[in-house]
């Protein structure tokens, strides 16, 4: 046996699951700000959907797809695990996707966008938060990516 190889598999078990939690340091304060916008991205196309969705169909939709991602981006990041890791993934470059062709939609075809949604005009309503967001959540995935070794985990 070498120094550098661990006695027992629970040696190795600690630095393996630290890398897959993403909920730690920096990680905390983003599922925070995930978790305001989940909330009031749900609030808002709830009351949108609920009041005046004949008024802009299209865009109150979208916000309801908005709160969606933000909903799951919120607790996969939370969670540990390699597939809570690609749910993670998923949900935010969905989001960056998302801000970027409702954003510029918004701009070019405004006809369909006759309200705003949390991603027209690329998130101005809230301080271009929604934009910034998901180019930070695929770098702080990025840092806490599952290590090889962590395979087997979930």
């Amino acid at each position: 046996m070498t120094p550098q190889t661990p006695v027992n598999k629970t040696d190795a078990a600690p630095k393996a699951l630290s890398k897959d939690t993403r909920n730690t340091g920096p990680g905390r304060l983003l599922i925070a700000v995930y978790a305001v916008f989940a909330i009031s991205a749900t609030a808002r196309a709830g009351y949108q959907i609920l009041t005046k969705f004949s008024e802009a169909p299209l865009a109150y939709l979208l916000s309801a797809f908005a709160a969606l991602v933000y909903v799951v981006a919120t607790v996969s990041l939370a969670r540990p695990g390699r597939t809570w890791f690609k749910v993670s993934v998923a949900a935010v470059l969905v989001e960056l996707v998302g801000v970027v062709v409702v954003g510029a939609l918004s701009i070019f075809d405004s006809v369909n966008f006759p309200h705003e949604t949390v991603w027209s005009l690329f998130g101005r309503g809230y301080a271009f938060i929604p934009l910034l967001l998901p180019i930070l959540g695929l770098a702080w995935l990025y840092r806490r990516r599952p290590s090889v070794n962590s395979a087997g985990s979930q």
